[in-house]
Protein backbone atom coordinates (compact mmCIF):
# COMPACT_ATOMS: atom_id res chain seq x y z
CA UNK A 1 0.00 0.00 0.00
CA UNK A 2 1.09 3.42 -1.14
CA UNK A 3 2.39 5.91 2.12
CA UNK A 4 0.08 8.63 1.48
CA UNK A 5 0.79 10.86 4.84
CA UNK A 6 4.79 9.92 4.53
CA UNK A 7 7.14 13.37 5.54
CA UNK A 8 10.51 13.49 5.49
CA UNK A 9 12.41 13.66 8.83
CA UNK A 10 13.32 17.00 10.29
CA UNK A 11 17.25 17.58 9.04
CA UNK A 12 17.88 20.32 12.01
CA UNK A 13 21.69 19.86 13.29
CA UNK A 14 22.14 23.09 14.52
CA UNK A 15 22.06 22.20 18.39
CA UNK A 16 20.88 20.56 20.93
CA UNK A 17 17.37 22.74 21.44
CA UNK A 18 16.92 22.94 17.88
CA UNK A 19 17.79 19.75 16.75
CA UNK A 20 15.99 18.47 20.15
CA UNK A 21 12.40 20.66 19.32
CA UNK A 22 12.49 19.54 15.57
CA UNK A 23 12.03 15.95 16.57
CA UNK A 24 9.59 16.51 19.39
CA UNK A 25 7.86 18.69 16.83
CA UNK A 26 8.02 16.08 13.60
CA UNK A 27 6.18 13.56 16.32
CA UNK A 28 3.54 15.93 17.54
CA UNK A 29 2.89 16.70 13.59
CA UNK A 30 2.79 12.96 12.91
CA UNK A 31 -0.33 12.57 15.45
CA UNK A 32 -2.18 15.25 14.30
CA UNK A 33 -1.63 14.64 10.40
CA UNK A 34 -3.58 11.20 11.50
CA UNK A 35 -6.51 13.18 12.67
CA UNK A 36 -7.12 14.97 9.40
CA UNK A 37 -10.16 14.42 7.01
CA UNK A 38 -11.96 12.08 9.27
CA UNK A 39 -15.14 12.90 10.83
CA UNK A 40 -15.72 12.42 14.11
CA UNK A 41 -17.37 9.13 14.41
CA UNK A 42 -14.27 8.12 13.13
CA UNK A 43 -11.96 9.81 15.41
CA UNK A 44 -14.12 8.34 18.38
CA UNK A 45 -13.90 4.74 16.66
CA UNK A 46 -12.65 1.89 18.90
CA UNK A 47 -10.51 -0.55 16.94
CA UNK A 48 -8.20 -2.22 19.34
CA UNK A 49 -9.41 -4.26 22.63
CA UNK A 50 -7.82 -0.97 24.62
CA UNK A 51 -10.41 1.14 23.35
CA UNK A 52 -7.58 3.50 21.75
CA UNK A 53 -8.80 5.80 19.36
CA UNK A 54 -7.33 8.51 17.70
CA UNK A 55 -8.82 11.67 19.66
CA UNK A 56 -8.14 9.78 22.95
CA UNK A 57 -4.66 9.80 21.83
CA UNK A 58 -4.47 13.36 21.04
CA UNK A 59 -6.25 14.32 24.21
CA UNK A 60 -3.93 12.08 25.87
CA UNK A 61 -0.89 13.95 24.86
CA UNK A 62 -2.50 17.36 25.47
CA UNK A 63 -2.43 15.97 29.10
CA UNK A 64 1.10 14.58 28.88
CA UNK A 65 2.39 18.34 27.64
CA UNK A 66 0.80 20.18 30.37
CA UNK A 67 1.92 17.73 33.04
CA UNK A 68 5.75 17.42 31.60
CA UNK A 69 5.99 20.60 30.18
CA UNK A 70 3.66 23.24 31.97
CA UNK A 71 3.94 21.48 35.44
CA UNK A 72 7.73 19.49 35.49
CA UNK A 73 9.28 22.11 34.04
CA UNK A 74 7.47 25.15 34.27
CA UNK A 75 6.68 24.70 37.77
CA UNK A 76 2.77 25.20 36.44
CA UNK A 77 1.08 23.15 39.45
CA UNK A 78 -2.20 24.35 37.46
CA UNK A 79 -1.06 22.02 34.39
CA UNK A 80 -1.28 19.36 36.58
CA UNK A 81 -3.89 16.99 35.14
CA UNK A 82 -3.68 14.42 37.85
CA UNK A 83 -4.29 11.02 35.61
CA UNK A 84 -3.16 11.60 32.16
CA UNK A 85 -6.41 10.04 30.41
CA UNK A 86 -6.65 7.99 27.08
CA UNK A 87 -10.10 8.75 26.71
CA UNK A 88 -11.09 11.65 24.53
CA UNK A 89 -14.66 12.82 26.91
CA UNK A 90 -17.39 13.01 24.92
CA UNK A 91 -18.02 16.76 25.90
CA UNK A 92 -15.18 17.85 23.36
CA UNK A 93 -14.91 18.33 19.86
CA UNK A 94 -12.63 17.04 18.05
CA UNK A 95 -11.99 20.81 17.35
CA UNK A 96 -11.73 21.68 20.63
CA UNK A 97 -9.56 18.55 21.25
CA UNK A 98 -7.12 19.73 18.33
CA UNK A 99 -7.20 23.11 19.17
CA UNK A 100 -6.60 22.63 23.14
CA UNK A 101 -3.49 20.30 21.98
CA UNK A 102 -2.08 22.89 19.49
CA UNK A 103 -2.19 25.49 23.03
CA UNK A 104 -0.42 22.76 25.00
CA UNK A 105 2.25 22.53 22.69
CA UNK A 106 3.13 26.36 22.21
CA UNK A 107 3.15 26.58 25.92
CA UNK A 108 5.29 23.03 26.45
CA UNK A 109 7.37 25.08 23.37
CA UNK A 110 7.68 28.07 25.60
CA UNK A 111 8.30 26.44 28.75
CA UNK A 112 11.43 24.45 27.09
CA UNK A 113 12.70 27.43 25.39
CA UNK A 114 11.95 29.23 28.88
CA UNK A 115 14.29 27.24 30.54
CA UNK A 116 17.06 27.88 28.28
CA UNK A 117 19.85 25.04 28.95
CA UNK A 118 18.72 21.78 28.40
CA UNK A 119 20.61 20.78 31.61
CA UNK A 120 18.82 23.11 33.40
CA UNK A 121 16.70 20.64 35.95
CA UNK A 122 12.77 20.39 36.15
CA UNK A 123 10.93 22.61 38.32
CA UNK A 124 9.20 19.79 39.81
CA UNK A 125 10.48 16.91 41.22
CA UNK A 126 9.88 13.72 39.19
CA UNK A 127 9.18 10.90 41.54
CA UNK A 128 11.69 12.63 44.08
CA UNK A 129 14.43 13.37 41.10
CA UNK A 130 14.87 16.46 39.54
CA UNK A 131 15.88 15.49 36.22
CA UNK A 132 17.03 18.06 33.42
CA UNK A 133 14.57 19.75 31.22
CA UNK A 134 16.90 17.51 28.44
CA UNK A 135 15.55 14.33 29.85
CA UNK A 136 11.64 15.48 29.78
CA UNK A 137 11.79 16.72 26.14
CA UNK A 138 13.55 13.21 25.54
CA UNK A 139 11.15 11.27 27.26
CA UNK A 140 8.17 13.10 25.85
CA UNK A 141 9.61 12.66 22.59
CA UNK A 142 9.53 9.29 22.79
CA UNK A 143 6.01 9.24 24.09
CA UNK A 144 4.74 11.17 21.30
CA UNK A 145 6.98 9.02 18.41
CA UNK A 146 5.18 5.62 20.26
CA UNK A 147 1.70 7.32 19.94
CA UNK A 148 2.20 8.52 16.68
CA UNK A 149 2.93 5.12 16.01
CA UNK A 150 -0.28 3.89 17.56
CA UNK A 151 -2.26 6.90 15.62
CA UNK A 152 -0.51 5.40 12.17
CA UNK A 153 -1.98 1.84 12.97
CA UNK A 154 -5.41 2.78 13.78
CA UNK A 155 -5.50 5.38 10.75
CA UNK A 156 -4.77 2.71 8.63
CA UNK A 157 -7.45 0.48 9.88
CA UNK A 158 -9.94 3.10 9.25
CA UNK A 159 -9.22 4.34 6.20
CA UNK A 160 -6.29 2.51 4.83
CA UNK A 161 -4.43 5.61 5.12
CA UNK A 162 -0.52 5.12 5.90
CA UNK A 163 2.66 7.00 6.40
CA UNK A 164 4.26 9.07 8.70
Amino acid sequence: MAETQRRPVPRNDDGELDTALAFLSFARECVVKKTEGLSEEQLRLVLVESGTTLLGLVYHLTLAERLWFGYYVAGRESDDPGDVVMHAPDDLTPEQILADYRAAIEASDDAIRSAGDLAQAVAMPVAGTFHSVRWVVAHMTSETARHAGHADILREQIDGTTGR
